[in-house]
């Protein structure tokens, strides 16, 4: 990891995997999320804040989260560095299953920005835990995704946007994370 910075982004589940559930993508809540991430990937590479690519692998299970279909890499429209960090989870949260925490100590980062693909699940969960580890977070939820929830025996369904200002209210209101979005942050650290 490249140290010029204390801040790093983590670009988590931005994969391949998801554009598979076709469905699932098409009804997206954020159509804008890749434009945002790249919006922020490039922003970061010209402020010297490290970039670090996240994807969720779940071997064994024959889906698109299985390693072996070839769909566990990054979106294809982006183009990671070979200078940049690139690690695979199992678990939800980026920290549980990976190194993560050790390489942004060595690294000297501070602060976290998290941006990807599953506000509640993946983004949020791993928002809580660097938060509990100390990290300072911010995240960017008009870079971040999340489809629907449809109802399920005796419980209603749930939008993809209310589940992406749930996510934001909880982060903010509770004190893991300053809630902000692309240009907030892109103008905010400009000329950094």
């Amino acid at each position: 990891m490249t140290i010029s910075s204390d801040t790093a982004l983590l670009v988590i589940d931005a994969q391949e995997s998801f554009r598979q559930r076709t469905d699932d993508w098409a009804a997206t809540a954020n159509p804008a999320v890749l434009d945002n991430i790249a919006l922020l990937v490039a922003h970061a590479r010209e402020v010297g804040d490290p970039v670090v690519w996240i994807t969720h692998s779940e071997p064994g299970t024959g889906g698109v989260f299985d390693p072996t279909n070839g769909f566990v890499r990054v979106i294809e429209e982006f183009e990671p560095r070979e200078s940049e960090d690139a690690l695979t989870k199992t678990t939800v949260n980026a920290f549980g299953s990976t190194d993560l925490e050790q390489r942004l100590q060595r690294a000297g980062i501070r602060r976290v920005v998290v941006c990807g693909i599953r506000t509640e699940q993946c983004c949020e969960t791993t928002a809580r835990i660097a938060a509990d580890l100390g990290f300072e977070v911010e995240f960017v939820t008009d870079a971040t995704t999340t489809s629907a929830i449809p109802a399920h025996g005796a419980l209603t369904a749930v939008s993809g946007h209310d589940i992406m200002r749930r996510t934001e209210s909880i982060l903010a209101a509770r004190g893991f994370a300053t809630v902000t979005s692309t240009r907030e942050r892109v103008v905010a650290t400009a000329g950094v």
